[in-house]
């Protein structure tokens, strides 16, 4: 058995002049939580689309789980939720996940054990209530995306692939679908995800892969990319506004190279040579209620910007920075 779940190697794909993917070479390994990362119209959707043989590479191959992705027979071996929703919307939940269940040979009592069985998990079925005797117009938004959700589990892939999973969720169904991924990681399932929320693919992922412009910048486990990139990062919380003499020291570029500013909290790479203690002292002497100071290895949200800020730029551009979202907490 091969030690990977996808195998790309060399990929190139054109749309005329544009070049979506240029030489892509990438290893998912098996039973892992792969990120796909980068911004809006980086190749991420069109690298998933050459993965399920959607659309065929130009140039390079790839295999999955072992074999050629042009097998067709891979396909019930993949489970694949795209970013572009949809559903029959006059349809009951339960016809139509027994509809997607049949289209991969899951039939009868099985394909219905399976439903009911994730209906319940994902609470779309209650005591109070069973959402899967509704039609798909009568449920919000998130259900919707639940509903979807599992209908890419029900033949119990080996490999699944999410593009913008998380998008639109609220914070209650974002914590129900990352539940689920790391029990299919734990049940030895290979799952890959894109996203641009930064925050979720440093919390999931074991390797993540960033792409800009349709090249690979940086690929690795998570745990070494951050090591890669040293610890001169520093961790700073603050109660209450934040005084002029802060932001004077934060902005003194004998102390700091560069910050995250998110109000109260910071994301700081120290300068070259620079004493953290300097900058404690400065923040201190101008009156702050300091919180948090700690150093602490650069987020992947910091790692983004550095790796993808310069490639993600046409010449005369300005420092890129639509589309990455980040929800930034505790990075040690």
């Amino acid at each position: 058995m091969a030690d990977y779940a996808v195998e790309i190697e060399n990929v190139t794909k054109r749309y005329a002049e544009h070049v979506a993917v240029r030489d892509l070479t990438l290893h998912v390994p098996r039973g892992s939580v792969y990120g796909l990362l980068g911004p809006n119209g980086a190749g991420k959707t069109t690298t998933i689309r050459m993965i399920l043989n959607i659309i065929a590479p130009d140039e390079g191959t790839i295999r999955i789980l072992g074999v050629p992705s042009s097998d067709t027979h891979i396909t019930d071996r993949i489970g694949y939720l795209p970013e572009e929703r949809g559903l029959y919307r006059k349809m009951q939940v339960r016809r139509i996940l027994r509809f997607l269940a049949e289209l991969k040979g899951v039939k009868g009592a099985v394909a219905d054990a399976r439903i009911t069985e994730w209906l319940e998990r994902l609470e779309l079925k209650t005591d109070e209530k069973d959402w899967g005797l509704s039609k798909i117009d009568e449920l919000s938004r998130g259900m919707q995306q639940k509903v979807q959700f599992i209908g890419t589990l029900l033949h119990d892939p080996d490999l699944v692939i999410l593009d913008e999973p998380f998008s639109g969720l609220d914070p209650i169904n974002t914590q129900a679908l990352k539940d689920t991924i790391m029990d299919l990681k734990h049940r030895g399932k290979t799952v890959i995800f894109s996203t641009h929320i930064m925050d979720n693919a440093e919390r999931i992922c074991d390797s993540v892969c960033i792409i800009a412009r349709g090249e690979k910048v940086l690929d690795g486990s998570i745990t070494s990319i951050k090591q890669s990139h040293g610890t001169r990062n520093i961790a700073l919380s603050l109660d209450g506004p934040v005084s002029n003499g802060v932001s004077e020291a934060l902005a003194d570029r004998q102390l700091v190279s560069r910050v995250d500013d998110s109000n109260r909290y910071f994301e700081i790479e120290m300068a070259p040579g620079a004493d953290p203690q300097d900058l404690l002292r400065r923040i201190v002497a101008a009156g702050a209620s300091v919180q948090r100071f700690e150093m602490v290895q650069a987020s992947l949200h910091q790692i983004f910007l550095e790796k993808v800020g310069a490639h993600s730029r046409a010449p005369g551009e300005g420092p890129w920075t639509e589309g990455v979202e980040t929800g930034i907490s505790g990075h040690g």
